[in-house]
């Protein structure tokens, strides 16, 4: 699956990988987490364009998005199937730049957060499918959820599912829906190669949104693993028994 990823390719070089016609200024992000706005790239009249969506996808027919649980990945298993995905998949497949993305492993009864990018270095899209969602006071969101499928066999030791990546060669067979079928996109949604994404452990600090910097991205130290133990509670010591004295339970000075 995927629940945090990372975009730090500066936007002119990100441009013209996905080739959009938008130049677009933005910082590198270290730690892009669901709900928040998300860069992705569309196909509109045949002109790769691109767009802010939220993250958590939120199909046309909901009534009110409070009741309605977040969605930030979709299976590619059942693209076909459901009702949030299977007119998106048609008509609305997009792309999520990245340079990597987090998963979490456990561990000695907890889990640990590992930071996984293709081994050689170079930026990827994730195949995502947008909505567009309209409240009742005509208010509009446009919103995305990133497509996962089984994990190849090296990946599977961090989590049985992956992100479905998309290299430049075939980001138009999945991005224009008119020129290609469903069938098409579909022949996509694999796993990575084996030996195409590396990955190593990083610090917890991963784990709180608010932390948003390049060192998130580096391997975990020794020191940073022993200072992340979590504490072991103490055991009460316990109680000495009172010595045995000719104390009739009244209390003395002396």
């Amino acid at each position: 699956m995927c629940g945090r990823f990372v975009i730090t390719t500066p936007p002119e070089a990100l441009r013209q990988v996905f080739g959009y016609a938008e130049q677009p200024n933005f910082p590198p992000r270290f730690n892009i987490a669901p709900t928040q706005p998300v860069p992705v790239i569309i196909i509109e009249n045949g002109v790769r364009r691109f767009r802010l969506m939220r993250w958590g996808l939120l199909p046309a027919w909901v009534k009110d998005p409070r009741q309605f649980s977040l969605v930030i990945n979709a299976r590619s298993e059942t693209l076909l199937e459901k009702p949030a995905f299977k007119n998106a998949i048609k008509r609305r497949r997009c792309l999520i730049p990245a340079d990597g993305y987090y998963e979490w492993h456990g561990f000695e009864n907890r889990k640990r957060p590992y930071f996984i990018y293709r081994r050689d270095g170079q930026l990827f899209g994730f195949a995502a499918l947008s909505e567009t969602w309209m409240g009742p006071n005509g208010e509009e969101m446009d919103t995305v959820a990133i497509v996962t499928t089984a994990a190849s066999p090296d990946l599977a030791v961090l989590h049985h599912r992956v992100p479905v990546t998309i290299g430049p060669v075939d980001f138009d067979r999945w991005l224009d829906g008119r020129a290609h079928d469903v069938e098409t996109a579909m022949s996509l949604m694999v796993a990575p190669r084996v030996g195409e994404f590396a990955w190593h452990e990083i610090s917890t600090r991963v784990n709180r949104v608010a932390n948003d910097d390049v060192q998130l991205l580096l391997p975990i130290t020794d020191e940073q693993r022993e200072a992340e133990k979590p504490a072991v509670p103490k055991r009460a010591m316990p109680r000495k028994p009172a010595p045995l004295t000719d104390n009739d339970g009244q209390g003395s000075l002396f």
